[in-house]
């Protein structure tokens, strides 16, 4: 049976970290080393926007030396992802060319949604323990050196996220910079997050009762593996969290390191992020909290193993983004009833339609999202509906989705509305590649015909089934409604979908006999 051996490589805000995993079907992920640099290039890239030559220096040494440790462990495979330090530089493409030609490394910038859902995925690498918290309404606080994300469970489903800039590491520089005594953080610390927790508890946390926290952080959850700290490793009731917050919170930096055996600069951290999970326990209502110590680089290696199929069970992580985009539709007043009509009716013309388009099953998905939110920009205007839900969905997150394929999926929601503009054209307005042009292009092409078909907005048709023949795209339709409407549009719309398939759309209605 093949054994994998991978690399995960996390080029985090203050840390360098290189996992070493053997993956097999047989046996799943397993950790062999850990190793870790301490590089604060989140202080640079937070503070200037930029990250210093030292540190570049730096930072280039160190990836040479987990090149070198690569090769003694004969690695098959390797992923190294920069995270908000890299991501929030001014000079980023110029960086990361650098460190290619220094040390033979590709590093990939992530977003922020693909970073937390890599995090999420981590927590995946625990099994029944992770199927169990989530069973029931659960909260994920997933907190990083620039910021952090808050995501709601309800049934094994992700219902809901948001990104908030309270990282640890920004926290503490900005709180430094204030000279604050000891007993003022905590009073600062609640502020902070009142002012950016607010407007989520209106948005989601109305009808949810909340009882369960899984916590995601590099410095309470180490802790928290502690027999000392927690008598069952990782899992702890809120009121003894909160009495280890306030010990935490009268001692100082030496005393913590003490207290806890930890370096005095994790000591620094952990206060920040023990206030920081404080204020959100009592925002939330939480009894019970489960750190179980994941990173990363374990998120990084459990995508690896699902991508080779070498995991024989793994949790539906697209669910989770569909069931987080509905929300979002949700919050703009999308018509439930009528996005799924279109998603089923887009859905089905994509399948049909596979050896046509040549697109993948992420394509797919992407056409899923765009369906659930092309009409999200009515929220806004009646008239410039395709331009709103362009603007809308470029400005909001879609947790595992990058940045480049949120652009996709807003050009799509637009174009479907508004004239499609070619190559030459938005070319000018964006740094898409001509291959996500053309993905653009082929979606537009088949959510127009899906939408084109409910443009009543009754969901007529019951039985769908779309079929290939000669030069047509066969839409076989069960109704006894006149379909005129539908007909008609579906005949204007055409035009785009001929010009980028060869294929005309056509509509075969099955008749029944009106029972006296």
């Amino acid at each position: 049976m093949a054994v994998k051996t991978f690399a995960a490589l996390d080029v985090g805000s203050y840390e360098l970290t290189m996992k070493i995993f053997e993956i097999s079907s047989k046996s799943g992920i397993q950790e062999i080393d850990c190793i870790r640099h301490r590089i604060a290039l989140g202080l640079d890239s937070y503070d200037t926007g930029k990250i210093s030559g030292e540190k570049l220096d730096e930072l280039c040494t160190v990836l040479e030396e987990f090149s070198g440790i690569m090769k003694a462990y004969k690695v098959d495979d390797y992923k190294a992802y920069g995270t908000s330090a890299i991501r929030e530089t001014e000079n980023t493409m110029i960086m990361l060319d650098q460190i290619k030609n220094r040390t033979g490394i590709r590093v990939d910038v992530i977003s922020n949604s693909e970073q937390r859902f890599l995090d999420y995925k981590a927590l995946a690498t625990q099994g029944k323990e992770f199927d169990k918290h989530i069973a029931g309404n659960t909260a994920i606080l997933d907190i990083g050196g620039g910021s952090i994300q808050i995501s709601l469970f309800e049934n094994d489903t992700l219902v809901a996220t948001q990104h908030m800039r309270l990282g640890v590491m920004r926290l503490r520089e900005r709180l430094e910079t204030l000279s604050p005594r000891t007993i003022q953080y905590e009073m600062l610390i609640e502020e902070m997050v009142n002012s950016q927790f607010s407007l989520f508890k209106k948005l989601y946390l109305k009808d949810r009762d909340i009882k369960n926290l899984i916590l995601i952080d590099d410095y309470i959850a180490p802790v928290m593996q502690k027999k000392a700290i927690c008598k069952e490793p990782g899992k702890m009731d809120a009121d003894t969290f909160m009495e280890l917050t306030d010990q935490i919170l009268h001692k100082n930096r030496a005393d913590i390191s003490r207290f806890l055996e930890i370096s005095e600069e994790n000591a620094s951290l952990l206060f920040h992020s023990a206030v920081l999970t404080k204020q959100i326990l009592e925002e939330l209502g939480i009894s019970h909290i489960w750190a179980p110590c994941v990173t990363l680089s374990d998120g990084i290696a459990y995508e690896y193993a699902q991508q080779k199929k070498l995991l024989a069970n793994v949790h539906d992580f697209e669910k989770d983004i569909l069931a987080s985009t509905a929300t979002i539709s949700k919050r703009y007043m999308c018509s439930r009833k009528r996005n799924e009509f279109v998603e089923s009716m887009a859905v089905s013309i994509f399948d049909a339609m596979k050896k046509v388009h040549g697109l993948g099953k992420r394509e797919r998905l992407l056409l899923q999202i765009a369906s659930q939110l092309n009409d999200c920009g009515k929220y806004i205007s009646q008239i410039d509906v395709g331009e709103c839900s362009f603007r809308i969905i470029m400005a909001t997150e879609i947790i595992g989705i990058s940045h480049g394929e949120r652009e996709i999926i807003a050009y799509v929601a637009k174009y479907n509305r508004d004239d499609f503009e070619y190559y030459e054209t938005l070319s000018k307005n964006t740094t898409l590649s001509r291959e996500a042009y053309l993905v653009i292009a082929k979606l537009t092409a088949i959510l127009r015909v899906a939408n084109g078909l409910d443009r009543s907005h009754k969901q007529k048709f019951k039985d769908i089934s779309v079929t290939l023949k000669d030069h047509n795209l066969v839409i076989n339709v069960d109704t006894t409604e006149d379909i005129t409407l539908e007909t008609g549009l579906l005949t204007a719309r055409a035009k785009f979908f001929e010009e980028v398939y060869s294929l005309r759309p056509v509509i075969k209605q099955k008749r029944h006999r009106q029972e006296r």
